[in-house]
């Protein structure tokens, strides 16, 4: 193939920030295996960028999602890359949801992260070269009334990402977090969450991307392992 190959999860409508990291990889020397639910969507991703393939895939349902990485592999080669970006956030009052709801946040922001570094760390091992990213925000950091399931996964995502850097980092593989402290501008967000909100208030899916590429390509004298974005308008 001749390209770098990278395993994107998470890549909704074109708008988003899953298809603009696939956009912003696929033209800067990436061959992106692109995983997402919505079938039609990524197929007219996949028609619309160069050096991209479909993987239509719930990540949520472990079994498929480990027959669709051994595809990719089998397809397409071994990953240089994987970006984890599929996020899931039940929201509700914690007496109103039920254990598959939180198992199901676990299975999507946690469980996916742990398959897909299993399978794609022997082969970076083996080169002792390789980068795992996760995408992940201030869920992470603190429980918020409404959110407490989203937040409880998205710690323990980013706990198992800190441990695998601190395990796999002196073996030349580089794994970061990176935490969009935002609301990302998209069509669907404005209207929905913020609509009186000014520009500097949304984070841009587009240098959202571009942010991430750069992580990806640290030298190894000078890795990140959490790296936060935020727009200038965010008090913090």
């Amino acid at each position: 193939m001749g390209k770098k190959l990278c395993i994107l999860t998470g890549v909704g409508p074109e708008t988003g920030t899953g298809a603009e990291i696939a956009r912003y990889f696929s033209k800067n020397g990436y061959h992106v295996a692109m995983i997402a639910r919505t079938e039609d969507n990524l197929k007219n991703l996949e028609k619309k960028y160069n050096n991209t393939t479909a993987y239509p895939c719930d990540v949520a349902n472990i079994k498929d999602l480990k027959q669709t990485i051994n595809k990719i592999l089998t397809d397409l080669g071994t990953a240089e890359v994987v970006i984890h970006n599929a996020p899931l956030g039940t929201r509700g009052p914690i007496l109103d949801l039920s254990y598959e709801d939180l198992e199901k946040n676990f299975r999507v922001n946690t469980t996916a992260l742990l398959i897909l570094s299993q399978m794609a760390l022997p082969k970076m091992l083996e080169r002792e070269s390789g980068t795992i990213i996760v995408t992940g925000n201030t869920a992470a950091e603190r429980g918020k009334d409404g959110w407490g399931f989203f937040a409880a996964s998205k710690a323990a995502q980013k706990i198992l990402a800190e441990s695998m850097a601190r395990e796999f980092g002196p073996k030349g593989i580089h794994v970061a977090y990176i935490i969009i402290d935002a609301l990302i501008d998209t069509p669907r967000t404005r209207p929905r969450l913020a609509p009186d909100k000014p520009d500097n208030f949304f984070a841009s899916p587009k240098h959202i991307a571009e942010e991430v590429f750069k992580v990806v390509k640290q030298d190894r004298s000078a890795w990140s392992f959490r790296v936060e974005l935020r727009p200038y308008g965010e008090y913090w």
